[in-house]
């Protein structure tokens, strides 16, 4: 296992990294100096932009048999062996592996046949990362995908699991300055606690035994030889949260336990994903991290159905995440709460929903995923496009990723890139007709899980 991964890294092609300039500044730096254009015609319709981050599925996983669609019902093992993808249970028996190394190991150099060599994949001769949903297990999704607007070339941002992909959501990169060493690093995978691994404690908060594996610029990783020392998960780059406060655009941030956690070891489940508390200078800025900009996420209901969401904002949850081995009825049911309260209310029709899962959670995907810097993409995750000026029934076959969202923000609100990511990414304007009749809401009722 270690020789196919270690063998991938060294073959990669490494791009130049941006050196932080100073810690408010930030990594990655912005593609150009350039003032960005005004907003295109029609974007404008576009007053809220909502992201609602899951947790871990790949796009076969959820989507693979839907009609038209991208899709596999089958896959190929380490072994050279096609199989069938079984039916993954509502509520699964144990997670599977997708950090770094798993992650690699699956894609195999765009083999796509290392599922199998994940953590989990294969226990007892049972492969569950060949593994997939139906639409008799996640009928509402499917009821979106047919209405709305199914990306099925959507791959999340890095080869690997949760914090690097939720720091694409705000940052487009995950390349910055560790606060108690002032190196610039790029953040790989997720932390751990020596101490308690059980933590949740993932950001500038975390115990002072918590650790997270990094690449250097020269493409070296934690563990190699030669590569750098874990680092505390506390870091300083440049996010879409300066960019909108400097132009004072509204935003929010829902997540568990929201600004009110003392002790990030007793922190709700969920806490964790909330990625603005890794970044140091929002999260130890008493007026960032407070209301009305970090809530919690049992808030966004109550926020949507009065009209009283922001101009951005991102909504992260726990327990109801959809990760494994969480059931995926409960976390639907949840996703379609959320969504008939946007619907029920009078910001609809000003409204772009961006539904989507943080990685592939080592599920199967039979798409290589693109390879367009040391970090990614990764593979294929699911992306439901929702709002009134979406196209019925679309499915859009146009490359995104999560840099994508910020690509639309952007736009929308005529803000500059980030970096690099954030300025090439596809913006998704291609999934929306801002001419057409809106759409009425689609209205859902939750279902009784197994």
């Amino acid at each position: 296992m270690k020789t196919k991964a270690s063998s991938f890294i060294a073959s990669a092609v490494f791009l130049v990294l941006v050196t932080c300039a100073a810690i408010l500044e930030g990594c990655g730096g912005s593609s150009s100096n350039k003032t960005p254009p005004p907003p295109p015609p029609g974007i404008q319709k576009i007053k809220h932009i909502v992201f609602i981050i899951k947790e871990n599925r790949s796009f076969d996983q959820y989507f693979g048999t839907f009609p038209g669609a991208d899709g596999a019902t089958s896959g190929t093992t380490s072994t050279g062996k096609v199989v069938t993808l079984g039916t993954t249970p509502d509520t699964m028996p144990y997670d599977i592996g997708h950090v770094w190394e798993d992650a690699h190991l699956a894609v195999d150099n765009g083999k796509m046949d290392g599922f199998d060599l994940e953590r989990n994949g294969n226990v007892n001769g049972v492969m569950m990362p060949y593994t997939q949903m139906t639409q008799a297990g996640i009928p509402n999704y499917w009821a979106y995908a047919q209405y709305f607007t199914l990306a099925d070339h959507m791959f999340s941002s890095l080869e690997g699991p949760s914090l690097p992909n939720h720091l694409y959501t705000v940052a487009a990169g995950v390349t910055g300055v560790f606060t108690k060493t002032m190196q610039t690093l790029s953040v790989i995978t997720i932390p751990v606690d020596s101490a308690n691994a059980g933590n949740h404690d993932w950001g500038c908060d975390a115990d002072s035994t918590t650790t997270v594996s990094v690449m250097d610029s020269s493409g070296k990783i934690t563990g190699q030889p030669g590569g750098p020392a874990a680092q505390y998960p506390c870091l300083d780059m440049n996010t879409i949260i300066d960019l909108l406060q400097t132009a004072n655009i509204s935003w929010r941030y829902y997540a568990p336990g929201g600004s009110d956690v003392d002790d990030a070891a007793d922190a709700p489940n969920g806490y964790q994903w909330d990625a603005l508390n890794t970044v140091n200078h929002i999260r130890n800025n008493k007026t960032l991290w407070a209301p009305p900009y970090i809530a919690p996420d049992t808030q966004f209901v109550t926020d949507a159905a009065s009209g009283n969401l922001p101009a951005v904002s991102w909504l992260v949850t726990g327990d109801l995440s959809e990760h494994p081995p969480a059931s995926t009825c409960a976390g639907e049911n949840w996703t379609v709460q959320q969504l008939n309260a946007i619907m029920n209310s009078p910001d609809w029709s000003s409204t772009a929903i961006f539904l989507t899962w943080d990685d592939y959670g080592g599920f199967y995907d039979h798409v290589p995923p693109p390879g367009i810097d040391q970090f990614g993409l990764g593979a294929r995750v699911p992306l439901l496009i929702i709002s009134p000026y979406a196209k019925s029934g679309f499915i859009s076959k146009t490359q995104y990723e999560f840099s994508s969202f910020l690509a639309f923000a952007e736009k929308r609100f005529g803000l500059q890139a980030l970096t690099l990511r954030d300025a090439n990414a596809n913006d998704m304007q291609d999934s929306f007709d801002f001419t057409q009749q809106p759409l009425a809401p689609l209205l859902l009722s939750p279902r009784t899980c197994p």
